[in-house]
C-alpha cells in the first residue's frame, strides 16, 4: 500500500480544496504581480502544476508578460494566440498542466465582464484567481476573487469566506 503523510494530513487540514499552492511561493506569486503591475495596471500568470483526484496542486507559474511582451500595455491582461503556444510548450517540456490563472485588479476583486466573457482557459473546472489592489500590501484570503469556469460564460463564485476552503494556501500543498 502506498501512501503519502503530505496527502493524508492535508486531507485533514483542508479536506475540501480543490487547488493548493505552498505559502512561500504564493507570498512570492503576489510579490511578483505587484513587481509587474507596477501599482498602474492589472498583472497576471498560469498556475501551472498538477491534478490529482480533482485536486490541483500549483508547483510552478508562468507571468503573462514572460508568454507576451505587450500584455499588460492595455492596462489589462490580454493574450494573443502566440502567447498559448508558448504556454503550452512550456507545460510539455516541464510535465505540467495548467491548474488555474490568477490576475490583479485595482480595489476589490471581483470578476468583470470582460474576465466572464474571456475566460483564459475556456475548459470547465478552469480556476481563476483575482487579487485586489493591483496586489500591493497584505492580502487576506477572504479578498480574493475565486471562480470556477463552468462552461457557456457561466462562472461558480467562490469567493469571500468560501475561498479559504476553496483554495488552500499553506504548508501542507
Amino acid at each position: 500500500m502506498s501512501f503519502s503523510i503530505r496527502a493524508i494530513t492535508r486531507a485533514l487540514v483542508a479536506p475540501r480544496h480543490r487547488i493548493s499552492c505552498a505559502r512561500a511561493l504564493w507570498a512570492r506569486v503576489l510579490a511578483e504581480l505587484a513587481r509587474r503591475g507596477e501599482g498602474r495596471h492589472e498583472a497576471g500568470a498560469f498556475l501551472l502544476g498538477r491534478k490529482e483526484l480533482g485536486r490541483r496542486t500549483v508547483e510552478e507559474v508562468i507571468y503573462y508578460d514572460e508568454l507576451e511582451d505587450g500584455a499588460y500595455s492595455t492596462g489589462v491582461c490580454v493574450l494573443h494566440g502566440d502567447a498559448f503556444a508558448r504556454l503550452w510548450e512550456r507545460c510539455r517540456q516541464k510535465r505540467l498542466t495548467v491548474v488555474g490563472d490568477v490576475h490583479t485588479h485595482l480595489g476589490v476583486a471581483r470578476q468583470s465582464e470582460a474576465d466572464r466573457t474571456n475566460p483564459m482557459i475556456a475548459r470547465a473546472g478552469h480556476i481563476a484567481v483575482i487579487v485586489p489592489n493591483f496586489a500591493r500590501g497584505a492580502i487576506a484570503h477572504e479578498k480574493l476573487g475565486v471562480y470556477e469556469y463552468r462552461g457557456g460564460h457561466e462562472w461558480q463564485d467562490i469567493s469571500g469566506a468560501r475561498a479559504r476552503r476553496y483554495f488552500y494556501v499553506g504548508f501542507w500543498s
